[in-house]
């Protein structure tokens, strides 16, 4: 029986997942295929449902799900509590849905291998409150950076992140600042840090910029989970930035999935020359 892992999201068409994850089965030779299951809100229910059929092995949950998807599933990591959010589900010898979260263990895999950026001490501004800001926001405060600011267009989200990364008990905590994305004190708070990460989904369709205004202190990170080229990365570049996109946060992500769905080590040399082929 060939069995099926999938990527859970609206949309999901544009994902180079299945690329790397089934360049990885294939070397492996491992009988499963990795496929793209666009699935609508009010059909999630049901898209969980389905992965208890024994030809599943498992998921990726990515946009507008991340959160959504808690209350479905039958255990958490106690990571992926602390987070709020999933982005993996994998099942356990009996049977139980499992989620847990590699997007915060990626980005910090990405940050210190792909941009050679350590992050403890260092200030941060992050753009956004979705599932993928709570993972940083995690990543980093048990990175122990020395100030960690979230911008968003809507405030409530970004102080709901933040009050739940103080109810996690993470010690030591760093100072924790939460501005709207027009509070006059943005961009005083980017050109003030070390590192700038984007975690909307902002610049992957279109030339959009996630900032009104972008000044940028020359020599800081600039680190965008779109794993493409964006607006961002370039403008931030011509002010002497250096520049990250989010390829190597999508190759260590599905490379820790892949473990948890087959009790495999990923290839992760197969898996990074078909993300770049693809």
């Amino acid at each position: 029986m060939i069995q099926r892992i999938g990527l859970i999201g609206d949309p999901v068409a544009h994902s180079r997942s299945p690329a790397m994850q089934n360049a990885a089965l294939m070397h492996l030779g491992i009988p499963a295929r990795y496929e793209l299951w666009p699935t609508p809100a009010d059909a999630l229910p049901a898209r969980i449902t389905m992965l208890r059929a024994s030809e599943y092995l498992g998921a990726n949950v990515t946009l507008p799900h991340k959160t959504a998807v808690l209350p479905l599933l039958d255990d958490l990591e106690p990571a992926t509590v602390r987070i709020g959010a999933v982005n993996t589900i994998y099942k356990r010898a009996d049977g139980a849905l499992v989620g847990t979260n590699t997007d915060a263990p990626a980005l910090l895999t990405s940050l210190r291998e792909d941009g050679q950026f350590e992050p403890g001490g260092q200030r941060v501004v992050l753009l956004g409150a979705s599932g993928a800001a709570r993972a940083a926001a995690y990543a980093l405060v048990t990175a122990h950076v020395e100030r960690l600011v979230v911008v968003n267009r809507t405030l409530e989200r970004a102080e709901k992140l933040l009050a739940d990364m103080m109810l996690a008990q993470l010690d030591p905590l760093p100072h924790l600042i939460v501005l709207a994305l027009d509070d006059p004190d943005v961009p005083a708070y980017i050109a003030d840090s070390t590192l700038l990460i984007n975690a909307t989904a902002v610049g992957w369709q279109a030339e959009e910029m996630p900032l009104p205004t972008l000044v940028v202190a020359r020599g800081m990170l600039v680190y965008d989970m779109v794993y493409r080229p964006t607006r961002l990365l370039r403008e931030a570049a011509v002010q002497g930035a250096r520049t990250l996109d989010g390829l190597g946060m999508l190759l260590h992500q599905g490379a820790l999935a892949f473990t948890y769905w087959t009790g495999q080590p990923a290839p992760l040399t197969v898996m990074r020359s078909a993300l770049l082929s693809a």
